[in-house]
């Protein structure tokens, strides 16, 4: 089956269909070429949405992951770069050994065709021109027979007439002879032609023809196997990838089982654990008689370990573990010098002047007042306690974070030993490297001079001293945390650098005349335990309670709602309640079921009745 004797008249037809598979490839090519750019373009979307994930670098995003299921996250994300990576192999590859080498094959292509098909064009002009001959040869011969056959007739009538002259028969018969001559050498003259163009004709159509042909026949057969053999190309490069690809899905899928919830959980309670024990039972009190209201020493005497149940901050706290309730968030006021608020502390109480408007925000500071009445006179954490409310009243972050509960502070100190033991190995390490030099100098006096280096010497000796006492001082305060050694005085903190100015007597006297019993509590003089309870009765006042709000109005539920946040109630429809509190503007109305039950509810989903009379008082 060839294109020469099966197509041999089809010489336009095979001209445009062969345009048209140089189409094909050429499209074929621009669809690779848009392929290999959306591939770059999905692998940088893909390293562009890992790098926006990517936590930054020291912060306390980075921080977090240190959980298991945040390191899982970040494998995925590194994953997915190499992944990101292999689409732009892919690309690469495509347009290397796809469109770069159809590219230029298409070119090979173009000028193949073009020399073919002017053969071609070639062979057909030149059996035209030898058509033209024969039809000019056959015409002539045809004009010569006609006139030697006039010439002919003319002779013979001029023979028959008797009245022309024996000259004009004799000149119209050589005449006669000459057209018939011509004729004849027509004749041959065509059949010559004749014979030529039959020959050109069957060369044509049996040899030139078919070996134009079948060269354009072979050139389209090799598009067309070049077409398939870059389409298996094209999906042998996706396959290329797929095991590295796969290789990256197994990562994702063995950091997914590599996380640990107990980890996590453990980590956690590392990052916020804090030290303190559970406060002890809460010592009824009875107000039934007259009498000073003092810090009750039932409440403070139990040993850490020993109280495990919940506290109740009077009926006001809903049941809530004290370690939970919020903090105070409301916005941050610009800080003064930390001399003169510790001044400003040391010698007049601070006064809350509105506890009404600060319900939500004071629950952090009555925390922190039980705190320090459950505290103080325990053998372990009692200034600690003190120092952690001193340092969150005056915004301070001393150099023994003693600010910090003591789980935390532990963590912090080991912290901050950790580092200062790598920069003294690291200073070592270059007092050694600078030894050594100077010993290579001292047996080779012509690299350089020994004594250039003493001073760099001192000074890295000096820095690693620096540095040593620096850590011991961080050791010591974490052995006082871990409780190899006995806590410090007041006089050691201050010493410490944690406050600027002297405290007063009665605190440092409370801190330094305490003695050791030996059971491990501590017994105080009678007049040291006044000064504790003249120090806790104050920070007590300090943070006293609000009184109980007197009812203006009454209101009644026109929904039902569910307190579940702090500082909120239930209420159930048509119920009716006590309005303590209207709406300031901030959508809420604070209601009371009882004496140890209120809270806030929307304003929206109650209707107030006010008692004008309590209004206008």
């Amino acid at each position: 089956m060839s294109w020469g004797t099966e197509l041999w008249d089809q010489f336009d037809n095979l001209e445009k269909h062969t345009q048209w598979g140089i189409d094909i490839l050429e499209k074929y090519i621009k669809f690779v070429k848009e392929r290999t750019e959306i591939e770059l373009s999905y692998a940088k979307q893909l390293r562009n949405l890992s790098k926006k994930y990517q936590p930054k670098k020291n912060s306390k995003e980075e921080e977090e992951y240190r959980y298991t299921a945040c390191k899982a996250f970040l494998s995925t994300l590194n994953e997915m770069n190499d992944y990101a990576g292999q689409h732009e192999v892919i690309s690469e590859n495509m347009t290397s050994q796809i469109t770069v080498e159809l590219a230029r094959y298409v070119q090979e292509l173009k000028q193949e065709r073009k020399s073919h098909f002017h053969d071609g064009r070639k062979a057909q002009q030149h059996i035209e021109t030898c058509w033209k001959q024969l039809e000019s040869s056959k015409r002539r011969f045809e004009r010569d027979c006609k006139e030697a056959d006039r010439a002919q007739q003319y002779f013979e009538k001029m023979d028959a007439d008797i009245n022309v002259t024996k000259a004009d028969v004799e000149k119209a018969r050589q005449q006669a002879q000459m057209r018939h001559q011509m004729a004849e050498d027509s004749k041959a003259d065509y059949s010559s032609i004749l014979q030529k163009f039959n020959h050109e004709q069957h060369e044509y159509y049996h040899t030139h023809i078919p070996n134009i042909f079948q060269k354009i026949q072979e050139m389209e057969e090799r598009r067309i196997v070049r077409i398939g053999e870059s389409v298996k190309t094209y999906a042998e490069l996706d396959r290329q990838v797929i095991p590295i690809i796969g290789k990256c899905l197994d990562g994702i899928v063995k950091a997914a089982e590599s996380i640990d919830p107990k980890n996590d959980s453990q980590l956690a309670i590392e990052a916020y654990k804090s030290g303190f024990e559970p406060p002890g039972d809460i010592e009824f009190e009875d107000y039934t008689q007259p009498m000073k209201r003092t810090v009750s020493d039932n409440s403070l005497s139990n040993s850490r370990g020993e109280g495990k149940s919940e506290l109740k901050f009077g009926g006001k706290s809903k049941g809530k573990l004290w370690p939970f309730i919020k903090k105070n968030k409301s916005p941050k006021q610009q800080k003064e010098p930390l001399s003169h608020r510790f001044n400003e502390f040391m010698t007049s109480k601070p006064k809350i002047h509105c506890f009404r408007s600060l319900k939500r925000g004071t629950q952090s500071l009555c925390f922190h007042k039980e705190l320090v009445k459950r505290t103080i006179g325990k053998p372990t954490y009692a200034f600690e306690a003190r120092d952690y409310v001193l340092s969150l009243k005056l915004g301070a972050t001393p150099e023994d974070f003693s600010n910090l509960p003591p789980e935390q502070r532990r963590k912090k100190l080991q912290q901050k030993v950790d580092e200062l033991n790598k920069e003294i190995q690291k200073e070592m390490d270059q007092r050694d490297a600078i030894t050594k030099m100077k010993d290579v100098y001292l047996k080779n006096p012509q690299m350089g001079d020994p004594a250039s280096l003493d001073h760099k010497l001192a000074e890295v000796s000096q820095n690693i001293e620096k540095l040593r006492l620096e850590a011991q001082k961080f050791e010591a305060w974490l052995a006082e945390v871990e409780g190899r050694l006995p806590a410090r005085s007041e006089q050691a903190r201050r010493q410490s650098g944690m406050y600027d100015v002297q405290n007063p007597p009665a605190v440092n006297n409370c801190a330094q005349d305490r003695e050791s019993s030996p059971d491990g509590s501590y017994t105080e003089e009678q007049s040291q335990e006044s000064e504790v309870k003249v120090l806790a009765t104050d920070f007590d006042d300090e943070f006293d309670d609000e009184e109980s709000l007197p009812a203006i109005g009454t209101c009644k539920a026109l929904y039902t709602f569910e307190g579940q946040n702090e500082g909120t109630i239930s209420v159930v429809e048509g119920e009716t309640l006590y309005v303590i509190e209207e709406d300031k503007g901030d959508g809420w109305t604070r209601i009371r079921r009882s004496e140890d039950e209120e809270g806030y509810v929307p304003t929206s989903y109650v209707e107030v009745y006010l008692d004008k009379n309590a209004k206008d008082s």
